[in-house]
């Protein structure tokens, strides 16, 4: 194996795919002040940068560090999304920004458990509607004023007219009706209408899900740091929170889903999947095989980030080969999927595939024979080099793909049928003339091969 060496830049598209952009907030998010911050972030920055500038006083994080992960734990609607807010701004910073003297934030105790913890809290209630238990009537006692079932406040209240509190379904307000079944008066105005707690309604929803996308997008901008990457890739919730988002794609908030993913992307070139049947506490049961799957459906997605992004994350996780064993089985599902990201207009879309590719073609002979027998895969790279693509190193790749392939003897014969379009290559573009020179060299200049004396040519 020649080129699996370990960093990003080895599993990089090819340096002509950034990670995939940050997608717009879904419709009807709402203007809280929960999410204000990360909105704010993708319109004020320049699309170059990771975030705007943020000088901020170095004792800061330091003499607030402790208060921040309590406010996050505290379920107390002011404290989170100070804590929120304050942590949007710190995690963001530009590329060449070093802040040598601050604390990598993901080292802060507990403040990743914490953050955690608001995507859980936002997941455990974000059932979908046919899942969620319906309601059940209670009758016991139900001509009762006082009954010890939590109508007392209501009984005796100045109004004299009894409300009894309905089972909600998780999603619904829980409202207080008549025995006639008429909505009277909302359950929520004893309690939990207080100013700093969330309601179990649809707004108190709304704002819960406000919640977890920053949470979300904070822990994507984490992962951009070096010092946090290890911590993360090593933090077993940490990453089973991040596959069950993007294991969950079609039910889950979408801006919720592309952060976990871009999370993923980052931390890819030190994840082993092993960490999955390790002893580290779990919390969510994720295994090898549902993470592989959860991945798979990001790549057959038809949303351009995302399956750009799986994309990439293939090309990183094949570079460990500890992860190749969980990987192999899904292989010609992968093959096929990425050779037809080629064929896309999308040029980046074509780079993250090329890039992939790249390395997957250095994993084994099964690997190169199966792309190369793959139909259209010779076509449409030489198309991605004869076009060209716009970034020199991806057609690079391309050309070096190709090369790989024909070291195998069983591929010769299907290459054979591109000689022409090979030789074409060799003399009218220079950049990959040594590149094309070595593949026909290989097709026809070894011993093995029968019409070795006739195409000797090209290997002289």
């Amino acid at each position: 194996m020649q080129k699996r060496e370990q960093g990003k830049s080895s599993g990089a598209t090819g340096g002509g795919a950034a990670p995939p952009a940050k997608r717009g907030r879904p419709f009807g998010s709402g203007n809280n002040s929960a999410s204000a911050a990360a909105s704010a972030a993708d319109s004020a920055a320049p699309s170059t940068l990771l975030g705007p500038s943020l000088h901020v006083h170095n004792s800061f994080a330091d003499q607030n560090n402790k208060r921040i992960v309590l406010a996050l734990q505290s379920g107390l609607k002011s404290e989170l999304t100070w804590a929120l807010n304050t942590l949007t701004l710190l995690s963001f910073k530009e590329k060449d920004d070093m802040r040598k003297d601050a604390t990598p934030l993901a080292k802060i105790p507990g403040l990743l458990d914490a953050l955690l913890q608001v995507i859980d809290d936002w997941r455990d209630i974000a059932l979908p509607k046919d899942l969620v238990k319906t309601t059940r009537v209670r009758t016991l006692a139900a001509n009762s004023a006082v009954t010890g079932f939590g109508n007392e406040y209501q009984a005796l209240g100045s109004t004299g007219t009894l409300h009894r509190p309905g089972v909600g379904s998780g999603s619904a307000g829980i409202e207080s009706t008549q025995q006639n079944g008429v909505t009277k008066s909302r359950f929520s105005e004893l309690w939990l209408d207080e100013d700093s707690l969330f309601n179990l309604d649809d707004e108190g929803r709304a704002e819960k899900q406000q919640c977890a996308v920053a949470a979300s997008n904070i822990m994507r901008n984490f992962s951009f740091m070096p010092d946090n990457e290890v911590i993360m890739a090593q933090h077993r919730h940490c990453l089973e929170t991040a596959f069950q988002c993007i294991e969950d794609h079609l039910v889950e908030d979408e801006e919720v889903v592309t952060n976990a993913l871009e999370t993923i992307v980052n931390l890819a070139p030190l994840l082993d999947l092993r960490i999955f049947s390790s002893s580290k506490p779990s919390f969510i049961k994720i295994t090898e095989k549902r993470a592989v799957q959860a991945i798979m459906g990001m790549l057959e997605s038809t949303v351009k980030a995302w399956h750009c992004a799986a994309a990439e994350l293939l090309g990183r996780l094949i570079i460990n080969p500890d992860n190749e064993p969980f990987l192999l089985p899904f292989f010609p599902q992968i093959h096929k999927r990425l050779i037809d990201l080629i064929s896309m207009p999308a040029l980046d879309a074509q780079a993250a595939a090329i890039g992939a590719l790249y390395n997957l073609a250095e994993v084994n002979m099964d690997c190169r024979l199966k792309i190369a027998s793959e139909r259209w895969a010779i076509d449409r790279l030489l198309k991605v080099i004869k076009t060209p693509h716009p970034v020199p190193e991806v057609c690079r790749k391309a050309a070096m793909i190709l090369e790989s392939l024909v070291s195998e003897p069983q591929n010769r014969t299907l290459l054979l049928a591109y000689e022409n379009a090979f030789a074409e290559i060799l003399f009218t573009d220079g950049r990959y003339s040594d590149t094309f020179a070595r593949i026909l060299y290989e097709l026809t200049s070894r011993p093995n091969n029968k019409v070795a004396t006739a195409r000797g040519i090209w290997g002289m």
